[in-house]
């Protein structure tokens, strides 16, 4: 049975430098309605992004001029609504981590099919918000507001830089502050009912919106009411307006009661 269609011109940067798998890629994701441009280095991917409108890119870690690692990290920072998912033959927990960590979305370990790819790809685009979608009024939490139609999180009057996925982690616990939410509600909202990948994915977006939200406050000279993530040992995560004091500000992990 063939795959549903992917959103009308779609667009996929394909970077990867091993020529089978290169044509592969491209071949393949023409073939299921995707518009690709396949680069070889990373210097050039970084180009093609630059110059040409983006909405997927396949980064292959290990390239000849540049570390993927490197390029992850420059289209995140240049391109925050870049969907990223990395390609590697490094299966070894550190190296997957630091390619989440840089910014990509997602990662797939060599050699994969593309029936798998294809179904990553399905998933993560459904998490994009069509652009008919109501307007809901932004969420307050403490000195935390987020956004939604905006796409934008302020902490007092300074605005937080998020990644996409750290956006839509934090956009599902501030609607539901105060209360747990599990693991497998946080993975079908986030990233997809139907999600292939790891749930690893979900704690690494974790720790580094814990981080951006601490780095947040202390660099406010204002006394603020940070909410903090409380994590729910074998359920899930919690936020939750803290009273002011030296936690308020940091936005540290709060041991669950």
């Amino acid at each position: 049975m063939r795959a549903p269609a992917p959103p009308e011109g779609t667009r996929v940067l394909v970077v990867e430098d091993d020529d089978t798998i290169g044509r592969h890629l491209d071949a393949g994701l023409r073939g299921h309605g995707y518009h690709t441009t396949w680069c070889r280095t990373g210097m050039n991917a970084l180009a093609e992004a630059r110059a040409t409108t983006q909405d997927v890119v396949l980064l292959d870690l290990g390239l000849p001029d540049v570390d993927g690692i490197d390029i992850a990290r420059t289209l995140r920072a240049e391109l925050p609504d870049l969907l990223i998912v990395v390609l590697t033959a490094r299966s070894n927990e550190i190296d997957v981590i630091a390619g989440l960590d840089a910014g990509a979305d997602d990662y797939l370990v060599k050699p994969f099919t593309l029936t798998v790819l294809l179904a990553r790809l399905r998933a993560h685009l459904r998490r994009r918000p069509p652009s008919s979608a109501p307007e809901e009024g932004p969420i307050r939490v403490g000195d935390l507001t987020v956004d939604t139609s905006a796409r934008r999180c302020l902490l007092a009057a300074d605005e937080i830089a998020l990644r996409p996925k750290e956006f839509e982690l934090l956009v599902v616990l501030a609607r539901h502050a105060g209360v747990a939410v599990s693991r497998e509600v946080l993975m079908t909202q986030v990233w997809d009912e139907n999600w292939f990948g790891p749930t690893k994915t979900l704690d690494v977006t974790l720790a580094s919106l814990r981080r951006r939200l601490s780095e947040a406050a202390d660099a406010s000279p204002h006394t603020l009411t940070l909410p903090g993530i409380t994590t729910l040992r074998g359920h899930g995560y919690r936020l939750e307006a803290l009273p002011p004091g030296p936690a308020s500000r940091t936005g540290h992990d709060v041991p669950p009661s």
